[in-house]
Formats: C-alpha cells, sequence, structure tokens
C-alpha cells in the first residue's frame, strides 16, 4: 500500500504546484491590465496619447543598419578555394561545389543553379570565391525595403508557423517603425495560441504602438476588421497583423489566413505586404513552409529569424531562387532592436567568409 500513498502525494503536489502557477499567471495579467488602459472584450490597447512622429524614439545606439545575419561560419569561401587550387576545374570540381553549397542549406535546386551559373563564366586563373559571390548577388536581386504607401493605412499581414519567432517579429518591426516616426497599430488575430494577445501586448507597450485584441477564441477575422476601423480612427501610418501560427500542412487553417485577407479589404484597407516569418534554423524544411504559404497568400517577403549564430544561412538563397520571393529583415539576436533590414552583399561576404 506504500506506493498508493507516494502515488497520492505527488498527485497533490502537481495539483498544487498547478494553481500555484495559475495564480501567478492571473497576477501577472492583472498587473498588465492594470498599467494599460482598456475597454474591455475586444478592447483597443492605446498606450500613445499623441502620434509616434511627435515622441522621442531614436534607433538603439548600437543600430549599424543592414544586415546579413550573424550566422553560423561554415569556412565555405576557404574550402571552395581549397576546391579549386587542386587544378583544372573538371566535372568533379563541379559536384564537389554543389555538395558544398547543400551542406550550406542552399538546397538541391538552387545549388545546381549557382553551379551552372559559375560554370559559364570561369576561367583558370578566376577567383572562384568572387565569382560565386558575384553570382549569389545576382540571385538575391536589389534590397528592398518595405513598400508602405503614403497618404492612408498601410496594412502588413505577418504569417508563419507556431515557434519561427512571428510575434515577437512583429514587435520588433513595429518598433522599428515607430522609430521612423510612424504610427503603428497592431491587430492580434492570432487568437488560438495561449497568451499570444498578451504577448502582443506587452511587445505593443515596448514599442509605442496601440493594439486591438479580443478574448482568445475569438474570430481572427472580426479582430481584423475592428483594428483596420481603430487604424484609422486613429490616423495610424501601419497596421501589423499578427495571424495565429499555421501548420502548413493543415488546409483549412491555411485557407483561414485568405479569409483574414478578405476582410481586412472588406473593411476598407488593403494589405500591402504578407510577410512569412521563417526560422532559419529549419533548413530545408522551411521551403516547404514558404511554399505553402505562397499558395496560401500572395507572401510579398521573408523575415528570417534567428540567423544569428546557429543557422548556416544557405536558406537566405533557397527562399529567393525557388520562390521568388526576397528577405526583408533578418532576426540577428533577442534584443527588441535585433531585426535589420536585409542586404544582399553583406550577406553574401558572411556566406563565403574563410
Amino acid at each position: 500500500m506504500w506506493y498508493i500513498a507516494i502515488f497520492t502525494a505527488l498527485a497533490l503536489l502537481a495539483v498544487v504546484a498547478f494553481f500555484v502557477l495559475k495564480g501567478r499567471e492571473r497576477d501577472e495579467m492583472r498587473d498588465l491590465r492594470s498599467k494599460t488602459p482598456n475597454t474591455g472584450p475586444g478592447h483597443v490597447r492605446d498606450p500613445l496619447p499623441d502620434h509616434a512622429a511627435k515622441q522621442k524614439h531614436t534607433p538603439a545606439p548600437h543600430e549599424t543598419g543592414a544586415s546579413g545575419g550573424t550566422f553560423r561560419k561554415e569556412g565555405l569561401g576557404a574550402k571552395v578555394k581549397e576546391l579549386f587550387g587542386k587544378g583544372a576545374a573538371g566535372e568533379q570540381t563541379w559536384k564537389e561545389l554543389e555538395d558544398l553549397l547543400i551542406k550550406a542549406d542552399v538546397g538541391p535546386t538552387a545549388s545546381a543553379d549557382l553551379v551552372q551559373r559559375v560554370k559559364v563564366d570561369y576561367a583558370h586563373g578566376t577567383d572562384p570565391v568572387k565569382l560565386l559571390a558575384t553570382e549569389i548577388e545576382s540571385i538575391l536581386g536589389q534590397d528592398e525595403p518595405l513598400h508602405l504607401p503614403k497618404g492612408r493605412t498601410g496594412v502588413v499581414m505577418v504569417v508563419g508557423v507556431n515557434g519561427a519567432g512571428k510575434t515577437t517579429t512583429i514587435g520588433k518591426l513595429a518598433k522599428r517603425l515607430v522609430s521612423e516616426g510612424l504610427q503603428v497599430s497592431l491587430a492580434a488575430a492570432d487568437t488560438f495560441r495561449a497568451a499570444a494577445g498578451e504577448q502582443l501586448e506587452v511587445w505593443g507597450k515596448r514599442a509605442g504602438a496601440n493594439v486591438v485584441s479580443q478574448d482568445r477564441g475569438a474570430d481572427p477575422g472580426a479582430v481584423a476588421f475592428d483594428a483596420v476601423k481603430s487604424a484609422h480612427a486613429h490616423g495610424s501610418d501601419v497596421l501589423i497583423v499578427d495571424t495565429a501560427g499555421r501548420l502548413h500542412t493543415k488546409t483549412p487553417l491555411m485557407d483561414e489566413l485568405g479569409k483574414v485577407k478578405r476582410v481586412i479589404e472588406k473593411a476598407g484597407a488593403q494589405v500591402d505586404e504578407t510577410l512569412l516569418v521563417l526560422d532559419a534554423q529549419t533548413g530545408q524544411n522551411g521551403i516547404a513552409q514558404a511554399r505553402a504559404f505562397t499558395e496560401a497568400v500572395e507572401v510579398t517577403g521573408v523575415v528570417l529569424t534567428k540567423l544569428d549564430g546557429s543557422a548556416k544561412g544557405g536558406i537566405v538563397l533557397a527562399v529567393r531562387e525557388e520562390l521568388g520571393v526576397p528577405v526583408r529583415f533578418v532576426g540577428v539576436g533577442e534584443g527588441a532592436d535585433d531585426l535589420r533590414p536585409f542586404e544582399a552583399r553583406m550577406f553574401s561576404e558572411r556566406l563565403l567568409s574563410s
């Protein structure tokens, strides 16, 4: 009978721990709500009494502008030089170059295309690393900033799977836009994930952005509709819409993204940008995610998160080559200011560093 007593004691401890944690969560939320005015369910949190341009928001001191990422260095440049230093470039050389690129997460399709590009222009004595860098920049194309309209509220819809860093990215993007003198509103249309709305509210407060949210389980389209009306009423320059993390294998959930977009349009707005947030550490699985999202909504740009030392970086090329979608921003750290505009030349230099 002793084991029954032990089991009962453990069960009681688990119940006590559960209620203690729930109590702490309630206290934290009560503290958050006490510091941020609201108008009840379906509320609009409005921490900004003045237009953002009137406030003293400046980029962080360590801001260095655009970035190619700070991903793990594989010494790819040195390996390429070593490969071509063995003598005349033959078929085995090109095969090994393709293997090197695949191992750097460039992906089989993009790697094969890149090798063919280099092969056409290569001549004995040519610096293969410089030639490769030129072709990489050519594939990536010109750096493209966000295309936000003037004279009306621009809408940025953000999509991505759970765990990619979507809500955090929205907070960082809001902070960057506010620092540029824009008034920003956020729509917490991820109504399925626990505490997603609360997380966005915290980010909104840090960034100085208005947040529109409803109770958990509310219709995402309804939140988006209210957010558009609120953004218009506030005279917001930009509305960023958070959406629930979508498993790219679940068609009904993907269809709902299209519904949210249609609701935004019915509310009198236009989706100017749809940003797909991808975890750079997912490698080629990220391509499958991106392809599914581009079929559900018109993705206009990619934000790569966690490109700060553990990812290989080649996924950038794979996204651009296989999907034709530009990388707009990269996440290079955990800080609020660690979201940087992507720069192709810097990326190429870092990918091919020795």
